[in-house]
């Protein structure tokens, strides 16, 4: 019986006495009966308020219970729902096929499926103005032992912002020296392999350690400098630059690169670049001699509705007999390229190419390369490509003609 019960039949009861007594009076006994009665009642509802009470306090304990629970667990989630919010994942890759003739040999043709690169980008902003960002590739699939690949990690440096228009960084990235080292990713450019320019000269992809500062003006200028690690260049591998790469590897640091870049965007459609690299020994004090290297490249990008062309330069310059002596003391190239989207999805392009290795020598050793293709974008993500590539070599050197098809994407 629940307390309401108790009480209604608590009324009844004095309802009840009050008719009797109305009617006749009582008898002692009957009185002491109607106590007792009333006492019986009063205890039954003094018991279940004391139940009522002590239920009440156990919620109350298992309320606050629960409170301390979700704060700590929002304490818990909630520094981790903040880090995943403040952390983001990306990546590309590239599958490319190749089927090229060696016109010199006949013998090194180039037919080869090949995972070219696998790479994440990993990122978090610590504040609005303080963030880090990295790459980590794998090139060729596998790495280690005898295997072609390699395992890289291009970018990971701290960026912090000084103001609205500078920002500091220091770590491992990426230099503001032409297109493609910059921005690489296969959704981005036209053809299955990167440009050949770009690749033996700029040369893509190169990365140090160092510091530097970007800024960023009203009138549509940008400027980029930087001290890194600078270029090892070796006798053995003919002083080439892309061999110069120390990738941030235990990098000798004996002599520092200092570079710079002025970019122009004020024009719709149109970009300027001007870049430059100055190193006092590229031998890293490695040889009795100190044999300086100035470089630069300069390019320009012109887009109107579907119609964009490219136009790209780079030279460079090396002090030292030993280079002088194989024509290495100059190294340049250069390239052209237009291209037409019909369409979202569609777009076509061709591109001419020449670049030197040993420019400063008086013997025949430029390469020349004329590419023509197609890029599909299944997605803004997701791009397949096939072109024709013819070049022109040396006298002695590898001469690939072909085709390649490849797929790209981007996330």
């Amino acid at each position: 019986m629940n307390i309401f019960s108790k009480l209604l039949l608590s009324s009844v009861i004095i309802l009840f006495s009050v008719q009797v007594s109305a009617s006749k009076t009582p008898s002692l006994e009957e009185m002491w009966q109607l106590v007792q009665k009333q006492q019986q009642v009063l205890e039954a509802q003094k018991a279940e308020i004391a139940r009522l009470k002590q239920a009440a306090q156990k919620n109350e304990e298992k309320i606050e219970a629960t409170t301390v629970a979700l704060e700590e667990s929002e304490k818990t989630y909630g520094k981790a729902a903040e880090w995943f919010n403040k952390t983001s994942i990306g990546g590309y890759g590239e599958l490319h096929y190749n089927n090229l003739d060696n016109k010199t040999s006949g013998l090194d043709d180039k037919k080869e499926m090949d995972l070219h690169r696998f790479v994440l980008f990993f990122d978090h902003e610590f504040r609005e103005d303080l963030r880090f960002i990295s790459e980590l590739e794998v090139e060729h699939a596998i790495s280690g032992g005898d295997e072609d690949g390699e395992v890289e990690i291009e970018q990971a440096y701290v960026e912090y912002d000084l103001n609205d228009f500078n920002a500091a960084k220091a770590g491992v990235f990426l230099m503001p020296f032409g297109i493609i080292n910059e921005t690489h990713e296969p959704t981005t450019f036209y053809g299955t392999e990167r440009n050949p320019v770009e690749t033996n000269i700029i040369p893509s992809t190169w990365w140090e350690g160092g510091i530097g500062l970007s800024s960023h003006f009203e009138n549509g200028f940008s400027t980029d400098v930087s001290v890194t690690s600078g270029l090892y260049l070796k006798e053995s591998k003919n002083f080439k630059i892309r061999k110069g790469r120390q990738k941030s590897s235990k990098a000798y640091a004996d002599s520092l690169g200092l570079s710079g870049r002025v970019k122009y965007t004020a024009i719709p459609g149109l970009e300027l670049s001007l870049s430059g690299f100055y190193q006092d020994d590229y031998n890293q004090d490695r040889t009795d001699s100190s044999d300086s290297l100035t470089g630069y490249e300069t390019h320009a990008v012109y887009s109107k509705d579907k119609f964009k062309i490219i136009a790209l330069y780079a030279n460079w310059s090396l002090d030292g007999d030993a280079a002088e002596a194989i024509g290495a003391d100059k190294q340049d190239g250069w390239y052209i390229e237009p291209s037409y989207k019909f369409t979202e999805k569609l777009g076509v392009f061709a591109r001419y190419n020449e670049w030197d290795n040993a420019a400063g020598g008086n013997g025949d050793s430029r390469f020349k390369q004329t590419d023509f293709g197609l890029n599909y974008w299944l997605d803004e993500g997701v791009v397949l490509k096939a072109d024709y590539q013819n070049q022109s070599s040396p006298k002695g050197e590898d001469e690939f003609d072909g085709f390649n098809l490849g797929l790209g994407y981007q996330f």
